[in-house]
């Protein structure tokens, strides 16, 4: 077995009682002292703050990178204004997902952050079309937390006041106890928050910091996991992959206006005739729904969905108890007659057939601040 990453808070982790698991080459903690639920209902209460240091960070310099970056994503790169972050998406020649990826506008460059799976692989992408004109800076050397939850902009306020006056979406280069951080009001859990990226060196230190606060506790992959899943968002590799189009993948939201087959800059990057036929025509057989479930027994990836004749017409690509919605919430891909809102399907665990419902996703309440 080939030895496992280490972030530079893994001492960290394990001091504090994080059980510790592989995860995308990444020694990495599932869970805390505290459990995966109560970290989840931490998060939603109060403040949780994430390691995400796996994931891979990217800088583009050159003054055609955006350009550049668009022809590769579906998404409007040129017109991102300064100070802003963007949700994009790696597309193949057949319109299939590569990844998903976030792109910030810091003026003088571009900053990107890749899912930690398919972070050399994006590299290489990268490298090999972007052009001789844009230079590409892999971060090795920064770590990235995510401090998310309804009191994360108080604690982090107390530490840094700058923070404060951001909104959902905004990028900065802000001092954060003398260390010079990127910050973005996003995240991946549905609630406020902020993800940050500190230099290695300094980070258990800034932790420490954070988690002085009396907001905040740190949560684990576990948690992260049902907190996405309530706010229907998306695992690259689980609910999206390289045989599924945005738009099976219910993304056309994340396709620009700009981009798309009537925009001023239409087309132009992989898969993009696939992708307008399918918008155009609706030529595709599944749709990605999310799923709630009438009983409470969980309902894991992998499971099949069939319809009231007991026919295979889909499969649950996530699954966990929501603790905030009481109820198991999941989702999953089906046959597109089966996709409408209140769709009776059942899930096959263990030879039984468990009733669900399509419903929509978020299954929460998305509390984003917009100011």
């Amino acid at each position: 077995m080939s030895q496992l990453n280490k972030t530079p808070l893994y001492d960290l982790h394990v001091e504090l009682g994080g059980k510790m698991v592989p995860f995308a080459g990444y020694d990495m903690p599932v869970q805390y002292p505290l459990g995966v639920k109560k970290e989840h209902i931490h998060t939603r209460d109060h403040a949780g703050l994430f390691d995400v240091s796996h994931m891979g960070q990217v800088i583009l310099k050159g003054k055609n990178a955006a350009a550049a970056l668009e022809k590769l994503v579906p998404v409007d790169i040129i017109g991102l204004p300064a100070g802003k972050q963007r949700y994009a998406l790696f597309t193949n020649e057949n319109g299939g997902i590569m990844d998903d990826l976030m792109v910030t506008n810091y003026g003088d460059h571009l900053y990107v952050v890749v899912n930690a799976a398919c972070k050399e692989q994006d590299i290489a992408h990268m490298r090999a079309n972007l052009g001789e004109d844009v230079e590409l800076e892999v971060l090795d050397d920064r770590a990235l937390v995510a401090l998310q939850g309804p009191e994360a902009a108080l604690a982090l306020s107390r530490i840094c006041p700058a923070v404060n006056d951001m909104v959902f979406m905004d990028s900065r280069h802000i001092a954060i106890d003398g260390v010079d951080c990127f910050v973005s009001r996003s995240g991946y859990t549905g609630e406020d928050g902020y993800e940050i990226s500190i230099p290695s060196a300094e980070t258990e230190r800034l932790c420490r910091l954070f988690l002085e606060q009396p907001e905040i506790e740190l949560i684990g992959l576990g948690a992260r996991d049902s907190l996405r899943l309530e706010s229907g968002l998306c695992l690259y590799g689980h609910d999206l992959d390289q045989t599924t189009t945005p738009i099976e993948g219910s993304l056309i939201w994340a396709i620009s206006k700009n981009r798309r087959a009537d925009g001023e800059r239409a087309g132009g990057f992989p898969g993009a005739d696939k992708i307008f036929d399918q918008i155009a025509n609706k030529n595709y057989t599944r749709k990605r729904v999310g799923l709630l479930a009438k009983g409470k027994a969980p309902i894991r990836e992998g499971a099949e969905l069939v319809n009231t004749d007991g026919v295979k017409i889909g499969e649950v690509t996530s699954g966990s108890f929501g603790p905030t919605v009481g109820v198991p919430v999941a989702m999953g891909y089906v046959a597109t007659e089966y996709a409408a809102l209140d769709t009776e399907v059942y899930a096959v665990v263990r030879g039984k057939e468990l009733p669900m419902v399509v419903s929509k996703a978020p299954f929460i309440e998305q509390r984003y601040y917009r100011g």
